[in-house]
């Protein structure tokens, strides 16, 4: 490889890098391990690059599930030395949450790139508005208890959650909060079910894209080595800084810091549906 040919990279290593620090920290702030930063991040260097858009959105949501596993790692301990992580409702949502989160991995190939950037941003907006609002805890709140409104709640988190690359801590913190649990538990517990969503979909989407082709170099399935590196070291690295930040906000201020960060993550990716 020339020269000139190894330069031409460095925009996007110095892309990735700076996709890593930032990931890493809303991971920790939000419990959202990264993937609502590393999609559409991942994604806009792999089109710049000229890489295919159809294959780019499955790349960008495949490998942000395998970064999402030392980030996780990394938010969770720091939420657990804290007793911020609920190893009751982590034991009763891990098996679903996996089967869910395997199953959409395994099927992502079925849908075109578009479609999984509307998922990603109808479910964003969907979200928020359900922050703000409170209405899941209207509509849910007296199932708190009910085990098997929390089994079919991780089973579709999890398949939600492997179709949009992220953690699960988009669904998975506004579901605890209405089953009860305060908002810094929830992002805790959630931090701590993303390692297991993570895991399953990284396994769903190397398998759904194995001999895939026009996949960027490096790439094993829908996940590319590449930035699973580079992201992931920094992303990790980081986790622990956003935890703190977690911790020396209130509730109220950390539900809009949430809120507004998935309407500007949604507003992008509609926008590069229409551009397109």
């Amino acid at each position: 490889m020339e020269w000139s040919e190894i330069a031409s990279y460095w925009p996007f290593v110095l892309g990735l890098m700076a996709t890593g620090v930032m990931s890493g920290i809303a991971a920790g702030l939000l419990g959202i391990g990264g993937g609502a930063i590393i999609v559409p991040a991942l994604s806009n260097a792999l089109l710049l690059l000229g890489y295919d858009a159809e294959v780019v959105q499955h790349v960008a949501v495949g490998t942000s599930l395998a970064i999402i596993i030392p980030t996780g790692i990394m938010s969770a301990r720091s939420h657990h030395k804290r007793g911020a992580v609920d190893m009751s409702v982590f034991k009763l949502w891990v098996p679903f949450i996996v089967a869910g989160t395997f199953i959409g991995g395994l099927m992502a190939g079925w849908y075109s790139g578009d479609v999984l950037r509307i998922v990603f941003a109808v479910m964003a907006f969907v979200i928020a508005l359900n922050i703000v609002t409170g209405l899941q805890t209207k509509v849910m709140g007296h199932l708190h208890g009910s085990g098997l409104t929390h089994r079919i709640s991780a089973f579709v988190v999890g398949y939600i959650s492997s179709l949009m690359g992220i953690g699960g801590g988009s669904l998975t913190v506004p579901t605890l909060v209405a089953f009860g649990s305060s908002m810094h538990t929830a992002v805790g517990t959630s931090a701590a079910i993303g390692v297991a969503i993570a895991l399953s979909g990284t396994l769903g989407f190397v398998i759904s894209g194995w001999g895939e082709t026009g996949l960027p170099p490096l790439s094993l399935g829908y996940v590319n080595l590449m930035a699973l590196v580079l992201v992931g070291v920094l992303a990790a690295v980081f986790a622990p800084l956003g935890a703190a930040l977690a911790h020396r906000l209130d509730q109220k201020t950390l539900k809009y810091v949430f809120a507004a960060f998935l309407v500007a993550v949604g507003l992008n990716m509609l926008w590069k549906v229409v551009a397109g």
